[in-house]
């Protein structure tokens, strides 16, 4: 148990470590925070009941509806293919650019960023190859606007659900709406803008990103066994035709765990060589399947006899095999999936395909089962670039029916604003669930388990910052280094503050960090508090610097091929413009708390 005095030190140095820990990737998020929150919880400073709190917490139930409803429509409704008549004008890259940004900021205004990002990162990856555009130009522009379209309307993003939830159980005013409107739209408009006629240039243009699927596949690795009647044992690979091969050559042989490279056209071919053969996608493919005394090691024979599927993919950022071996992965049980062959751009591999360690950005090619798809939806981690997995939802009468009673409820609801918004969530996903447009199948897949984990331990710790005295500390020592400045030096600060935590933690984190702040500066100076949560509401959605401080920033960074400078260069310009206009809107409309 920590003494009441030392408690707001020891709750900042929790917070310190958890800064670290998710700054190093030590470990994941969740873990992190639900370390920190165990020991708050140890120390005394919070309670288990501060933590279960989080449960019942309306705003963060309220994410969690939103992120199913998402689902639903995705599900059951030939989304694709109205994206496809949305975008079918768009003939060159700006005008692709604009058009995205536009009409995604608009939808994410009303459907939570997240699910967004989520539905449109395949498509737009798909448009770039189409395009012979990288996907490196058009995935941040992604991320970014809808984050910019989240700060228009309360329900865009979870930033201003969960600061709500805070508000709400303080005792406080909302925030306003309207003024989230008309900061919210200024700056997707001046953002949109800036990164449509300037700072597209700042983007990667990485054009191997593209060739890598098309053009620069013979890099890929692959490795064959010799045939227990292989008639190429005791002959030279020049004489077993091993120099002839098509689009394929053979880059080293592993005998006897000794790797041979490069390999002479004399070198004789003993029984239990490993040959590992280097191409592109066709030609390996084929290898699979010719009759030329070699073949797949047994564990990676395809599970689907002569249906045989083959797919590419990507590994994520934020996958949990990097680091490992393909054979420590377990990948064919995870994925229901075999990798025959690996392709890392810029960088030369070498031995047996499972002794290879997976990194961030590996293409694999894989032999399918009939479970991968599923598998694949569930981790969230793995993303398609080629192969017919997808199954084109063709819509009926019926479908047409039910997607226009659920608009209309949806409709009804939000501009009646009858019921909270809770309850009108809690409405629209029961009328789901009862037309089982929402399944069991979308919750296993589209609800992401450690999100919700850090929304609850998010409030969790945030009430240890309130409880301890931590925020009010802060917020005196705050209050006398900004003083001189005045009310408008404080606002700025504060948003400063809550924006590089946002950049390393999460946007969540960063209001259950802030908010305490805010509520001790605007309790000392006695002065209206709406304009200082409002300010860290925008705050901390300004997460354009890092990858790892919103969801939909670490979405894109694997598709993308990106790294932290890419959101660094492209991402400082953006939250200048950002944070100028909140601050100027909020100014402007609390006059009486920032005179000029």
């Amino acid at each position: 148990m920590i003494p009441i005095e030392s408690q707001p030190y020891f709750v900042l140095g929790v917070i310190l470590l958890l800064f670290t820990a998710l700054y190093s990737e030590l470990t994941k998020p969740a873990i992190s925070f639900l370390f920190a929150a165990l020991i708050l919880v140890i120390g005394g400073v919070i309670i288990p009941k501060d933590i279960i709190d989080g449960l019942a917490n309306e705003s963060i139930v309220s994410i969690v509806l939103l992120i199913l409803i998402t689902a639903g429509f995705r599900s059951n409704f030939n989304i694709e293919g109205l994206l496809d008549s949305i975008f079918k004008n768009a003939k060159s890259y700006r005008q692709f650019l604009g058009l995205m940004m536009a009409k995604v900021a608009i939808l994410s205004s009303f459907v939570n960023n997240t699910p967004v990002v989520v539905l449109m990162t395949p498509y737009v990856f798909e448009w770039g190859k189409k395009n012979k555009i990288s996907p490196s130009k058009l995935l941040i522009p992604l991320s970014y606007a809808t984050i910019f379209g989240g700060m228009i309307t309360i329900i865009g993003t979870s930033t201003t659900l969960v600061l709500n939830g805070f508000l709400a159980k303080n005792g406080l005013v909302t925030i306003n709406s309207l003024h989230l409107f008309y900061i919210g739209t200024s700056i997707t408009l001046a953002c949109i803008g800036f990164i449509l006629l300037i700072g597209n240039r700042l983007l990667p243009s990485r054009q191997d990103l593209i060739e890598k699927f098309e053009l620069s596949k013979r890099e890929y690795l692959i490795e064959k066994r010799l045939s227990h009647d292989s008639e190429l044992v005791g002959k030279t690979v020049k004489e077993g035709g091993l120099r002839n091969l098509k689009g394929v050559y053979l880059v080293e042989i592993v005998r006897n765990d000794q790797i041979i490279s490069p390999v002479n056209p004399n070198e004789i071919i003993e029984h239990k060589d490993i040959l590992i053969f280097a191409g592109n996608t066709d030609t390996i493919i084929d290898l699979t399947l010719s009759n030329v005394g070699i073949e797949l090691p047994s564990n990676l024979e395809p599970s689907s006899g002569k249906n045989l599927q083959v797919v590419e993919g990507v590994i994520s950022a934020n996958n949990s095999l990097i680091g490992k071996t393909v054979k420590e992965s377990n990948f064919r049980e995870r994925y229901d999936a075999a990798v025959v062959a690996i392709h890392r751009n810029g960088e030369r591999l070498s031995g047996k395909i499972g002794r290879i360690r997976i990194k961030a950005g590996d293409v694999l090619l894989m032999y399918v089962g009939k479970s991968f798809q599923e598998k694949v939806d569930l981790f969230k981690d793995l993303y398609i670039i080629s192969g017919d997995l997808k199954e084109i939802k063709k819509s009926d009468n019926n479908d047409t029916l039910k997607f226009i009673g659920i608009f209309g409820i949806i409709l009804t609801l939000l501009l009646t604003q009858y019921y909270s918004l809770f309850t009108s969530l809690l409405i629209i996903t029961t009328v789901m669930v009862g037309m089982r447009l929402i399944t069991l199948q979308n919750i296993k897949r589209d609800l992401d388990i450690n999100m919700v984990i850090i929304l609850i331990l998010s409030l969790a710790i945030g009430q240890a910052m309130i409880k301890s005295g931590a925020g009010k500390m802060l917020a005196h020592q705050i209050v006398e280094l900004l003083m001189p400045y005045g009310n408008i030096g404080l606002l700025i600060g504060l948003m400063l503050i809550t924006t590089m935590l946002t950049s390393f933690i999460t946007n969540v984190g960063a209001v259950a960090i802030s908010f305490p702040l805010a509520l001790g500066i605007t309790h000392d100076l006695g002065v209206d508090g709406a304009p200082f949560f409002l300010a860290i509401a925008f705050a901390a959605s300004a997460a354009f610097i890092t990858p790892i401080g919103y969801q939909t920033n670490l979405i894109v960074y694997g598709p993308g091929g990106y790294n932290f400078k890419d959101f660094l260069k492209i991402g400082t310009p953006v939250t200048l413009i950002y944070l100028t206009i909140v601050v100027t809107g909020i100014i402007l409309l609390y006059p009486q708390v920032f005179p000029v």
